[in-house]
Formats: structure tokens, sequence, C-alpha cells
């Protein structure tokens, strides 16, 4: 039986091929590492360093790679504004649909003295922007949201978001994850703040890699929560003052350098609405064939508007981890089930605390694949609902 993987919310999987072709030229021809010599093979690394950095602000339209932080993935973006940017006695404001990601640090930042507010969310998993202006505090030192639910697939209307923002000079934090490679995003044209992005979903890079993309202005008050050796300014023992090395310290991933270079060429030359237009019509698909399917219900919303392929199935007669068990071992489809890491965002769609099981396409799903997920659905409600 051959399997159906359709876990992609989680890590894309198959990669493009030159991904792990250019990881394996750098772990057999180049080996070195970035501002630590002048030889040729560190000259190698040190231009792939360069060229990720343009490649990633070509992609999100951000107009200077020194301000593009390539992090050890989006968790660690995430943490290194949140940390980096609020004090004791700040305010910041998020949504009911984020993931752990950013849940977590803002209530560990509860505990040292910073608040926040949740934006509510209707049970489609969307914001209205407006309702982020009756929660803005003299205090509010940030916004931060993510792009689109890892749960419900729900896009939020981020220019409009941005631009209430903009108007209350609060500085707005994207979190990306379930966007970037597959949706367009303009960092300048919405103004942001700052984008953290994954290497390894939508990207189709490796697992370890991300960048952080920072405006200048937030860049210059936003404090490096990690600091040490940058193989520059070795004379000091003073964090540098200049990008990108006062956000990076340590030896980076190269590897993972290579391979999300490789990867974010292939977003480049493919084009990201060819991607979207894939994903979208893989979700239509998807979304047509459990229309009339009884016994489960989708938390998130049934339109193609504005909408991620994150698709999340409650089946109402079972066990959803009842549901992945037997999708994995009797039809070999692969899915992640449970609550995502977002607990907070399965309460605003009525799927706390069973939560859910999700299916999420990729750029090399097939319509045939698609099929056969829908036909596997249908026979294990209807298994269930009989035996209930």
């Amino acid at each position: 039986m051959n399997s159906i993987y359709l876990d992609n919310a989680a890590t894309s999987f198959p990669k493009p091929p030159a991904v792990a072709a250019a990881m394996t030229r750098y772990l057999t021809d180049v080996g070195a590492s970035v501002n630590r010599g002048v030889y040729a093979s560190a000259q190698d690394a040190g231009m792939t360093t360069l060229l990720l950095r343009e490649s990633l602000c070509r992609l999100f339209r951000h107009g200077d790679p020194t301000h593009c932080i390539l992090t050890s993935g989006n968790t660690m973006g995430l943490n290194m504004v949140l940390r980096g940017w609020l004090r004791p006695g700040d305010h910041c404001l998020t949504s009911s649909m984020e993931h752990n990601a950013v849940m977590r640090p803002l209530q560990d930042l509860a505990e040292q003295g910073v608040s926040f507010d949740r934006i509510p969310c209707d049970r489609d998993g969307r914001l209205d922007p407006a309702d982020i202006l009756p929660l803005l505090r003299p205090n509010t030192r940030l916004v931060a949201l993510a792009h689109a639910s890892n749960v419900g697939g729900a896009i939020q209307d981020i220019p409009a978001a941005a631009k209430i923002c903009r108007e209350h000079s609060v500085p707005l934090l994207l979190d990306a994850a379930q966007t970037a490679g597959h949706w367009e995003i303009d960092f300048e044209g919405w103004g942001l703040a700052a984008l953290s992005v994954p290497g390894h979903k939508g990207l189709m890079g490796p697992s370890g890699m991300g960048a952080l993309l920072l405006s200048p202005e937030f860049a210059k008050n936003l404090r490096p929560i990690i600091t040490g050796g940058t193989g520059s300014a070795s004379d000091s023992e003073h964090q540098p003052a200049y990008m990108p090395d006062r956000f990076e310290s340590g030896t980076p991933n190269l590897p993972g350098i290579y391979g999300l270079q490789a990867a974010i060429e292939f977003i480049l030359e493919t084009g990201v609405e060819t991607l979207r237009r894939r994903e979208e019509a893989l979700t239509a698909q998807f979304l047509n064939g459990l229309r009339d399917i009884p016994h489960i219900r989708l938390a998130g919303p049934w339109g193609l508007e504005n909408r991620a392929g994150v698709i999340s199935v409650d089946f109402l007669e079972q066990d959803n981890a009842e549901a992945a068990f037997r999708l994995e071992q009797d039809y070999g489809i692969l899915t992640r089930c449970g609550l995502h890491c977002a607990p907070s965002a399965h309460k605003s769609l009525g799927t706390f605390p069973q939560g859910t099981v999700r299916f999420s396409p990729g750029w090399f799903t097939s319509s045939e694949e698609i099929t056969s997920a829908v036909a596997a659905v249908r026979e294990i409600a209807a298994g269930a609902a009989l035996h209930s």
C-alpha cells in the first residue's frame, strides 16, 4: 500500500529534488562556515547565504537583505520579536486563532509583567480588523497575528489590520507559517514591522531553517535574545550593532541555508500565484467531496476565498484519533490529528477538546490522492455511524 502524504501544513514532503542536491553539495564539496575564513569554500558559503537573503527579500517584497535574519525556524523568529520587543508594563494584542509559538511566549511574558488580549474571531476563525481598535491601549506596543490558521485555514485581512496598526503607531508582527510560499506577502506594501516564516512548510526547504524579516526602524529597537560569536568584530566583547550580525550569533545551519536557497529558487521560478492556484484547486476538490458526507463537520470556512489549504475534519461518531489511525492503517493516508499546538484556535472553532483530523495537500499532491482521501473519509464516517 502506497502512502498518501497529507500533512504539508506540518512540513512539506516531498521536497523539490534540488533541495537535497544543494545540501549534499554543501556537505560533500563545501563544508566551510561563513565569516570564519577567506578561502574559496568559505566564499562559496558566504555567497550562498547572501543569495538566500536576497531571494527571501524578493519573495516577500522587502528591500534590504541585511534585515533578513536567518533563524532556526518560525518559533525562534517569533520568540526573537516577542521576547526582544516586549517589556514589563507593555501590552500586546493577538488573536484567538494563534499557534502556541505565539501563545506560550506571551503566557511566559505575562508572568514577567507583560499583558495581552486576544482579538475575538468568528466561527470560521476570522477576525474583523475593526475589532482591534477598542482593544488598543496607550501601552500597546505590538500586534502579533497569524496570516492563516493552521487549524481551519482562514486567512486574515492583514492589509486592513496593518493599516490600523500604522495609524496608531503600533508595530505588526506577522506569523506566515501557513502562507509563506503559498500566498503573496508584501512586507513593505503592507507596512509590516516583522515577518517570521518557517523554511520547511510552504517554502519547501529543510527543517531547522526559517527567516525573520525586519523593518529598519523596528530592528533598531529590537533587543537580541541571543548574543555571542558572529565571526565579525572579533576585537570586541560587545554584540555588533549592525545588521544582520546583531541577530545572528553562533555558527549557522549551512546545510539548511543551501537547501532553503534551492527551495526558494524553485518557488520563484514556479511562481507563487501558480503554487496558490494549485493549492486552491486541490482544496476545492477536497471540500466539494466532503460536502455530502454525513457524521462529520468541517472546522473552518467552506468557501475558497481567502482560505489556505488546511482542511480540518471532526468525526462526530468516533474519536478523531481512531479515525486518523484508520486513515493510515487501512488507506495509507498520513494526516495530523489533535489540537495542532493551537488550543485557542480550536476553542474559537468549537472543536476543543476533541480536536480534528487535519488534511493538508501540497505542491506534489495529486488529484487522484485527494479522491482517495475523500473516499476514505466517507467510508470511515459511515462505518462509525453504523456501529454507534
